[in-house]
């Protein structure tokens, strides 16, 4: 993420605009009412979506915005500042090292849900309608400094 570009926690710190987009998105691809779809809503629990889904979102969100997400961000975002000493997962479970730097890029997600023992295969399961909104915002502070 762009050093200028701070994730939001709360849909009150969000550009209306921006959300809204992301909300519609969500909306069109899962065939869901815009008022079902809220910042805070799991992805996958609250809304149903599918990893197929995902995809479609993602793609949503790139025409939308003209922006570029890249496949493989969450996981970037936990393994940022790891170095060497310390792995990402062990066995397919996230270290307590990954998952507090998961916690601190998505601000979106309940701290709680970041527990010992979350596999790196669950980690879709934490995704929320504000992740995508600070992925999209992010892209869109890089792409407007340049």
């Amino acid at each position: 993420m762009s050093p200028m570009f701070q994730p939001v926690a709360t849909e009150a710190e969000c550009d209306a605009a921006v959300l809204e987009k992301v909300r519609r998105a969500f909306a069109d691809a899962l065939g869901l009412g815009l008022d079902e779809v809220e910042f805070s809503s799991s992805v996958l629990g609250d809304l149903g979506a599918e990893s197929l889904d995902l995809l479609d979102i993602a793609f949503r969100l790139e025409r939308a915005f003209d922006i570029r997400i890249p496949r493989g961000g969450i996981e970037q975002a936990g393994r940022q500042g790891l170095g060497d000493k310390e792995p990402y997962e062990v066995g397919g479970v996230l270290t307590r090292a990954a998952l507090d730097r998961l916690a601190d890029a998505m601000p979106e997600v309940p701290r709680a849900e970041f527990r010992d023992g979350l596999k790196v295969s669950e980690v879709a399961t934490l995704l929320r309608v504000g992740t995508f909104y600070n992925i999209a915002s992010g892209l869109l502070a890089q792409k407007a400094a340049g």
